[in-house]
C-alpha cells in the first residue's frame, strides 16, 4: 500500500453539490484510496476544509466538526517549526507560494508517493512526491 496525500479541495468536493461531477468523482478517490492505499492529510488540510466547508458551502458547523474528526482516522501531519522551515526550502527552490509548499513538506514528512490536487499546478516530482489532478488523471505507476 502506498500513501496518498489529500489536498484540500479533494475533501471539499465531496461536500459540493454546485458541482455534481467533480463530487461524484472526488467521492469515488476517496473511496478508492481508503480501501486501497494509506491516506494522509495534514492539520493545514483540515483547517482549510473546516473553514471552506463551514463558509463558502455553508455547512452545518456540526456536520463538519465530525466530517473533520472521522478525516482524523487518517494520517495527519501536524504542522511544526520543522515543516514550516521545510516549506520556505521548497518554495525558494520551486517557485512555489508558501501555503502549497507547506502541503509538499507534509506529503514529504509522511513518506507518501504522491499528492492528489486539483489546485497544486506543477506538473512534476518535487521532492519524489507526483502531484496528479485527479479530475485529469489519476494514474497509478
Amino acid at each position: 500500500m502506498s500513501k496518498i496525500f489529500l489536498d484540500t479541495n479533494i475533501l471539499v468536493y465531496t461536500l459540493d453539490n454546485k458541482d455534481g461531477e467533480k463530487q461524484k468523482q472526488s467521492r469515488a478517490v476517496l473511496r478508492k484510496i481508503l480501501a486501497e492505499d494509506l491516506p494522509v492529510v495534514s492539520v493545514q488540510v483540515l483547517q482549510e476544509f473546516y473553514v471552506v466547508a463551514t463558509t463558502k458551502l455553508k455547512a452545518d458547523p456540526i456536520k463538519v466538526k465530525a466530517l473533520v474528526h472521522s478525516f482524523g482516522n487518517m494520517e495527519v501531519v501536524n504542522n511544526d517549526m520543522e515543516l514550516v522551515e521545510q516549506a520556505i526550502d521548497i518554495g525558494l527552490v520551486s517557485g512555489l507560494g508558501f501555503w502549497d509548499s507547506l502541503i509538499v513538506a507534509a506529503a514529504e514528512k509522511a513518506k507518501c508517493e504522491l499528492i492528489l490536487s486539483e489546485d497544486l499546478k506543477i506538473k512534476i516530482n518535487l521532492r519524489g512526491i507526483r502531484v496528479v489532478n485527479p479530475f485529469e488523471e489519476y494514474v497509478r505507476e
